[in-house]
């Protein structure tokens, strides 16, 4: 353990599992205040690609963290066998939780997705594409406030610069991803269409009993909504998956578009207006 992490945190229990370490509880004195430890061992990454990763999700979780739904990067402290990352603490179940539980009505959903894609545009404002957008990154705080965390994935995209590594996490993975060419920040609005297909559907839109049958239906992206679960989801709310889960990126929504359709800013009612044509 690093010095300045000892002489300021109490490390406690640990609360969950990672790639390449534990995320501990932890305790500042000073403050009073919980928060999360990240310790990552620096013997388990072999690869330089993953050691570059690492490098770049502390740089770019600094750069984002400032957004209140964004988990929020307190300290960083490191020593020669680990890598510490103390962040905002969030005990609430997280979003795959809670949706393995039931469906969300929309004005639930709504609620869900409006504080999400704030979250991605603050990121795509500052030219970073999260790149593994999915519930289980979704998590919340003791005020139900959504936080987006793991930066783990993320890259910078400005300047004219594409995205090409093949990463994110099946079921919500965007076709370009999978087709080995140049993609773009808008790789996050996909995911987060997917999120909210399960949301309110309970079931993602493109599956398959293996990764590999997963990639194939997400690159057919043959986009239905089954009566047995679609029945009551409004007009309005099909129209926004829609446009999320374009296949074609040119039309594809942004995620400030998202933010301004009918249907987010109604807050999830039914006769939200949205234009369907």
């Amino acid at each position: 353990m690093s010095e300045g992490l000892r002489r300021d945190y109490r490390l406690l229990q640990p609360i969950g599992q990672g790639r390449f370490g534990k995320v501990f509880r932890c305790f500042h004195p000073e403050s009073g205040q919980f928060f999360a430890c990240k310790t990552i061992h620096k013997s388990a990454i072999t690869d330089p690609v993953d050691r570059e990763c690492l490098e770049k999700e502390v740089k770019l979780h600094r750069l984002v963290g400032g957004h209140p739904n964004v988990v929020h990067l307190h300290a960083v402290h490191e020593d020669d066998e680990s890598l510490h990352l103390v962040m905002e603490l969030c005990r609430s179940p997280d979003l795959f939780d809670r949706v393995s539980k039931r469906v969300l009505t929309e004005t639930e959903a709504a609620a869900v997705m409006m504080q999400l894609m704030e979250a991605i545009a603050h990121c795509h404002r500052l030219g970073v594409a999260h790149r593994d957008i999915k519930p289980d990154n979704v998590l919340f705080d003791d005020r139900n406030r959504l936080k987006l965390a793991d930066f783990g994935s993320a890259d910078c995209f400005h300047d004219g610069k594409g995205l090409r590594e093949i990463v994110g996490t099946p079921y919500y993975v965007a076709p370009e991803v999978l087709r080995l060419k140049e993609y773009s920040e808008k790789v996050d609005v996909w995911s987060a269409g997917v999120i909210l297909y399960v949301l309110l559907g309970g079931v993602p839109p493109f599956y398959g009993d293996s990764p590999v049958e997963i990639f194939e239906s997400v690159l057919r992206a043959n986009l239905r909504f089954p009566s047995r679960t679609f029945r009551s989801v409004s007009p309005a709310a099909k129209d926004l998956i829609r446009k999320m889960l374009c296949k074609d990126v040119s039309k594809r929504f942004s995620a400030e578009q998202v933010l301004s359709h009918p249907w987010i800013t109604s807050g999830g009612e039914q006769n939200s207006g949205a234009d369907l044509s």
